[in-house]
């Protein structure tokens, strides 16, 4: 083919939960053009705005191709070779001098988007053998691992609303139409909701923001801040008080959870979640009325103090309306590659070990990042005195990250797999980048299992790797064989040599490590591909633009694919009911503020957003993305600037009992009053970073006002939501002579 010959290829965008197919044109390594693919059967054409960043991103002048490391306060390029064997120095003398557990690592969420990083990436943390893992799910979907752990007995068995066929979608803290789904894959939400419009089906959204879901549903209704347990607990109430639950004959524990929601009546919760009780009443009788009827709930009820538990509610919600397992209702989807039902993922386990500052529980073999930075900074055995970050940016992402970033320096050695200068990475002192996401092979792994239908879809990539790069796989395989060329002592470690991650012990010799690591990605899901029961293979699905359908999302799979050894849900796990009287204790509330122990009383709620344009703590660097009206303002209801004698688009001074940061508001009647709103993943001129055009991006931190202490009662997840606040005029700068 002739270098001006247009050719077409198709391939999936990997920057969200949605793996939208993507049809693109090509002239020789040009893309000429970008758009969604019409025939792919689960995103259907749909395409957003960030899908233009690929481009953007591959061509970007401040990515990292080549490995540098840190001299003095410069960065210098270092060959692949000389980097590998530095960075398998330094861990090595790490865990022989100090133990295992001196060595942490973090893994990002962009972790999820790559096969190289499931397939290798989690191998090589394996082979450290540190009980110190972190990851960004303790800042954004452990309530909903651990609940699916304790009632199906795998924390990856999820369901999720079967949105193609139900006839009542209830959302609790979610807005699909700017995130396209998370924990649940729904490419084309718009869609999908005229869809369900149109066979007569109704969408109910409770959030206290009117977010773009919000906008388009049915009802909306304004809940407060961190009370959503209340207000589930009341609508189970109501299942029982009117004889409205219908569970299935595997579901056990019924008559427990009637004793336990027996006060949270409508009336009771009403004044401390801000919904009337005629409203929490009629949603009950709705949900339970309409035939088929799934409740979801995301980032904004995970991320609170009663995450956890407002995650077991909405599961009751579903099982005790017979919803659960139901077309029209929540299914689990059934993809090509069964990670659960063959094994390759742990089932998950709550406390096996604790952190040793503050005792905060392990779950699945990793540890809530809320504690990374006092395991670093506090003195004694097992202190973390290295750090692994892998494609993540704790500093901006997780609570407290103005503390993380000063501990951060505190450490001995500091590695980050990524291929930007971030407010993390810009403290290690070496940085290894990974090729491109157009520039490697693609299978959705996990994605595929939280899908709306039934799909897969295998990408080639769209550029060849270049010569001096290295993929993901690349790096981990190599640093694994490195360290255990090293012999790293594992026998005279000081901790326990627990495996973190799944049930796979890690041999120290260079034999056993090459075996885990000689198969590439692609080989890999290959081989899985063939393994299953639908005939495929990589060879396949790159033949077949848009990937293959497997159908829609099937019920009737319960009680056979439950994990559990008791083929049976049991509705009242201790571990739940025991959080219960914490939720009980909210009710004597009389508002939703409470006088801190510091003195200072903050009387406004402060919660997150997301806009379909952002992608986490990154692409800010991208003017695709950036260019247009500015988001990165704290939203607050009018009534509650002009009681403080705030106006619109000044700067004000927000401060919560773990910091302060100062930035521009803009009044938004979209805000409950009492409620204000900060997006997350700004604030990137700290320190100086340099992230190209992000330098000039305006904006705060909403994790300089989280407090890492604060934690899920349950699992320990991080608190995002519903964090009190104070709200006033910046300081005016003294005028110069």
């Amino acid at each position: 083919m002739s270098d001006d010959a247009t050719q077409t290829r198709y391939i999936s965008c990997v920057l969200c939960e949605a793996m939208c197919g993507l049809e693109v044109q090509m002239r020789g390594e040009e893309i000429v053009s970008m758009r969604g693919h019409e025939a792919d059967p689960l995103s259907r054409g749909h395409i957003c705005p960030k899908a233009f960043a690929l481009q953007d991103l591959h061509e970007d002048e401040d990515r990292l191709r080549e490995p540098v490391k840190r001299v003095g306060d410069e960065w210098v390029t270092i060959p692949w070779d000389e980097a590998i064997t530095l960075v398998a120095d330094r861990l090595a003398a790490v865990q022989n001098g100090h133990g295992r557990d001196a060595v942490a690592v973090y893994l990002g969420n962009p972790n999820v988007h790559s096969i190289g990083a499931l397939t290798h990436g989690v191998n090589f943390v394996r082979t450290l053998r540190s009980k110190n893992t972190y990851s960004a799910t303790s800042v954004d979907q452990l309530p909903h691992q651990l609940v699916s752990w304790l009632l199906y007995g795998h924390q990856f068995l999820i369901p999720v609303p079967d949105i193609d066929r139900t006839a009542y979608f209830l959302v609790l803290g979610g807005n699909p139409m700017a995130s396209n789904g998370s924990i649940m894959t729904v490419p084309d939400f718009p869609g999908r909701l005229r869809e369900l419009r149109a066979r007569g089906g109704r969408m109910v959204v409770f959030d206290p923001r009117r977010t773009e879901t919000a906008k388009v549903a049915d009802e909306h209704h304004f809940v407060c801040p961190g009370t959503d347990a209340l207000l589930l607990l009341a609508m189970l109430n109501v299942l029982f008080a009117e004889d409205l639950a219908r569970p299935a004959a595997y579901v056990t524990g019924v008559d427990a959870v009637r004793e336990a929601v027996a006060d949270f009546t409508p009336e009771a919760v009403a004044s401390v979640c801000r919904v009337p009780a005629d409203v929490i009443r009629r949603t009950a009788r709705d949900f339970a009325g309409a035939g088929a009827a799934a409740a979801y709930g995301r980032l904004g009820v995970s991320t609170q103090a009663f995450g956890s538990l407002c995650q077991w509610a909405i599961h009751a919600l579903n099982a005790l309306t017979g919803n659960l397992d139901r077309e029209g209702g929540v299914c689990f989807p059934t993809p090509a590659i069964d990670l659960v039902g063959r094994g390759l993922l742990g089932k998950g386990h709550l406390g096996a070990w604790r952190t040793r500052v503050r005792g905060l529980p392990e779950f699945g073999g990793e540890l809530p990042v809320a504690a990374l930075a006092e395991e670093i900074t506090t003195p004694g055995e097992g202190q973390v005195r290295a750090l692994v970050t892998m494609a993540g940016n704790p500093v901006s992402s997780t609570p407290g990250g103005q503390h993380l970033a000063a501990a951060l320096d505190e450490l001995d050695f500091m590695v980050s797999v990524d291929f930007y200068v971030n407010e993390t990475t810009s403290h290690a002192d070496v940085i290894l980048p990974p090729t491109g996401p157009l520039e490697r092979d693609h299978y959705d792994l996990i994605f595929h299992s939280f899908a709306v239908r039934n799909t897969a879809r295998f990408s080639k990539a769209l550029y060849d790797r270049p010569e001096e790069a290295r993929h993901d796989w690349e790096i981990y395989r190599d640093l694994a064989l490195a360290l255990a060329d090293r012999g790293r002592k594992a026998s005279g470690s000081k901790s326990s040599g627990s495996n973190v991650i799944g049930a796979i012990k890690a041999l120290p010799d260079r034999v056993a490590t090459e075996a885990r690591f000689r198969l590439s990605p692609t080989q890999q899901v290959d081989a899985l591909l063939r393994l299953g029961n639908v005939g495929l293979s990589v060879k396949q699905l790159a033949n077949t633009p848009g990937g293959r359908d497997l159908g829609p999302l099937r019920g009737g799979q319960l009680p056979d694919r439950l994990q559990n050894d008791s083929r049976a849900i049991d509705l009242a796990p201790p571990i739940v009911m025991d959080d219960l009287p914490r939720a009980k204790a909210l009710l004597a509330q009389q508002d939703s503020v409470d006088q801190l122990g510091d003195g200072e009383r903050r009387d406004l709620l402060l919660v997150g957003r997301r806009h379909q344009r952002d992608n986490n703590s990154w692409l800010h660097n991208q003017v695709r993305l950036t260019k247009g009206r500015p988001r990165h303002q704290l939203l607050a209801h009018p009534e509650d600037l002009a009681a403080r004698g705030i106006h619109d688009g000044e700067q004000v001074r927000v401060e919560s009992a773990a910091g302060s940061i100062e930035v521009e508001v803009a009044a938004s009647e979209d805000m409950m009053t009492g409620v204000v709103s900060l997006p997350h993943g700004y604030g990137h001129n700290r320190d100086g970073v340099r992230l190209g055009h992000a330098t000039a991006l305006p904006g705060a931190s909403v994790n300089d006002l989280t407090d890492p202490q604060v934690v899920d009662g349950v699992g320990a997840n991080a608190v995002m939501n519903g964090v009190p606040v104070s709200l006033t005029p910046a300081a005016q700068p003294v005028p110069t002579a």
